[in-house]
């Protein structure tokens, strides 16, 4: 439950390509943190597709980046750690909210779990039986496995239905404020992983465990699903789940033109994308 004030803003920003995307994602955890913008639920999706790398992830970690460019498929670092993904047909959520406005702000495992809780309860809602992994150990223990979203793996962690992931998430802070995000797949097509993120060794192996260890929420419910039925699932979960209420509104203009400075700045540029950052 968040303390205090229990007024959230809820940005629907659509379909934007993928440097657009964390571009936004990190223009609104400045702003949060400079205080010119509420706690924000920001829920979007990616058009063209595009495949985003953990922030200290190498290119050639099993990226096959000429996959990626015949598909007119984008790619961009993230600010967040983890393995690379897929976003297609998908939902993503992002979080920004200051630390001391959430139960459990100072731990990173947490407040994972508090966040994740909106998911739950919004899948839930859609009849997809998902639960969050238990948290075992301490919590640096714990954290450890958090980064780990690529959906070929699971942690102990993870929101799963019947013990396989569906959903991928990671989480960042700066300046006292966190930021979370990650995919909700609406549907998954083996044959694209596999075709831009083969498997190392030439093997099928990682396909399979792809098949065996993710689901989309399509096939958590066994019916077709839209875009549209998830965020409205996802807006009423996160409202009853951490007792908050979203108010509809659009990025500030500052926001706006963050984000722009940012992803021809940062997440549109080569540097940014093909080169590993070095580890603070």
């Amino acid at each position: 439950m968040v303390e205090g004030s229990v007024k959230w803003r809820l940005v629907l920003s659509g379909h934007n390509d993928g440097h657009t995307n964390m571009a936004a994602d990190e223009a609104i955890m400045g702003a949060v943190g400079a205080g010119i913008a509420p706690p924000t639920l920001r829920l979007y999706g990616w058009r063209p597709p595009a495949v985003s790398l953990g922030y200290f992830q190498e290119l050639d970690d099993g990226i096959d980046l000429q996959a990626i460019r015949s598909r007119g498929w984008g790619l961009v670092r993230r600010p967040t750690g983890g393995r690379a993904i897929l976003h297609d047909d998908e939902v993503t959520y992002a979080v920004c909210v200051p630390e001391e406005l959430l139960d459990h702000g100072d731990s990173v495992i947490k407040s994972y779990r508090e966040l994740s809780r909106g998911i739950e309860a919004g899948l839930q809602l859609l009849g997809a039986q998902a639960r969050l992994g238990e948290q075992h150990g301490n919590d640096k223990a714990a954290a450890a496995e958090l980064p780990t979203i690529c959906f070929a793996q699971t942690a102990r962690v993870d929101m799963t239905v019947d013990g396989r992931k569906i959903v991928g998430s990671a989480q960042v802070r700066r300046g006292g404020v966190i930021l979370q995000h990650g995919s909700i797949p609406l549907t998954l097509n083996l044959d694209d992983h596999l075709a831009v993120m083969p498997p190392t060794g030439g093997g099928k192996a990682e396909g399979v465990e792809l098949d065996k260890a993710a689901i989309a929420v399509a096939d958590a419910l066994g019916r077709a699903v839209s875009f549209e039925e998830v965020s409205e699932a996802l807006i009423v979960g996160f409202s009853q789940a951490l007792d908050i209420e979203l108010q509809p509104a659009s990025l500030t203009v500052e926001e706006q033109q963050m984000t722009a400075r940012l992803r021809a700045e940062k997440y549109a540029t080569d540097e940014w994308n093909y080169t590993r950052p070095s580890r603070r």
